[in-house]
């Protein structure tokens, strides 16, 4: 099973468009010590030649173009993508799809509720219905990934309620919890029907139950949530009234960090991915770039490729 990290940015990516602070002016002069990021993304493949996006970010076009094991191979028009499953209904994980829209048969897959929302907003009938079908899939229970056409992917998915909350742009202030349903965010657990390999993709993720935590344990590869370093980062920053948790993602550091939380879970390979532009851990340099390194997480990287 392959896995391409088609982009490691959070929302906005790195450099964010409109940001000027210390980390973007460094990316955007092209220092090495501050790589770009494009936004939050995956690709999976169980034979290297049918691929699976694990969301589709605005990025889309860019992170094809820079990854040739996505592009069009045959005469005409094309694509080795099959299709998409989504996380939740956030720009940085839905905005992709619209870019998908020149007449190519996929699969779309999503919990009721993001289906729900992909039908709400007519942006996304630019998606031609008889050749993309969006499909509801089940929590808590494998099921396989089929193409358009039902052919299998050779891939098995489970998706699972991850803590977290709705989408920014479908939040109602006058709700508990802003809105916010079990299936507004979830992880993934993506297994290789051929060799039993399989890896968590956990982008957004505000805690860690213990439901969650014994889930995780012993995994062979976790890519997970790594917005911000501290929960306060952007409040002190000066660029949010919000914290991290606020937002819907766990902090690295602190006694309710992930590097705390998954580190006594014998996780074999975790890797920090969905980073936002005001975290220390994109300067390569930063004592906290060392401190998770250190910690035995890698962060992610655009089209970093890990084999299962």
């Amino acid at each position: 099973m392959k896995i391409i990290v088609l982009g490691a940015g959070g929302g906005g990516g790195f450099p964010q468009w409109n940001c000027n602070c210390p980390y973007c002016r460094k990316a955007r002069a092209g220092d090495p010590d501050a790589p770009s990021l494009t936004q939050s993304s995956l690709a999976v493949s169980a034979d290297g030649e049918r691929w699976v996006l694990l969301n589709a970010s605005p990025d889309l076009r860019r992170q094809i173009e820079l990854n040739s094991a996505l592009h069009p191979v045959r005469d005409g028009r094309s694509s080795p993508i099959a299709g998409a499953v989504l996380c939740n209904a956030d720009v940085d994980h839905t905005a992709g799809l619209l870019t998908m829209r020149e007449m190519q048969p996929l699969a779309v897959y999503g919990t009721g509720r993001v289906i729900e929302v992909l039908a709400a907003n007519a942006m996304f009938n630019v998606l031609d219905r008889k050749l993309v079908e969006r499909r509801t899939m089940p929590l808590d229970k494998p099921f396989p990934l089929l193409d358009r056409y039902g052919t299998s992917l050779g891939l098995f998915v489970e998706a699972f309620a991850v803590p977290g909350k709705v989408a920014l742009w479908l939040e109602r202030p006058e709700e508990a919890n802003f809105g916010s349903v079990a299936e507004d965010t979830v992880g993934l657990k993506v297994t290789c029907e051929a060799t039993g390999a399989s890896f968590f993709y956990i982008p957004g993720c505000a805690s860690m139950p213990d439901e969650l935590a014994a889930r995780l344990s012993g995994a062979e590869l976790v890519l997970f949530d790594g917005t911000t370093f501290t929960d306060d980062e952007m409040l002190v920053a000066g660029f949010s009234n919000k914290t991290a948790s606020r937002m819907g993602h766990m902090s690295m550091a602190g006694a309710e960090g992930s590097l705390a939380a998954l580190g006594r879970l014998g996780i074999r390979r975790r890797v920090y991915v969905h980073i936002n532009n005001t975290n220390p851990v994109l300067l390569r340099s930063s004592a906290e770039r060392r401190l998770v390194e250190a910690s035995g997480w890698e962060v992610g990287y655009d089209t970093m490729e890990i084999v299962l």
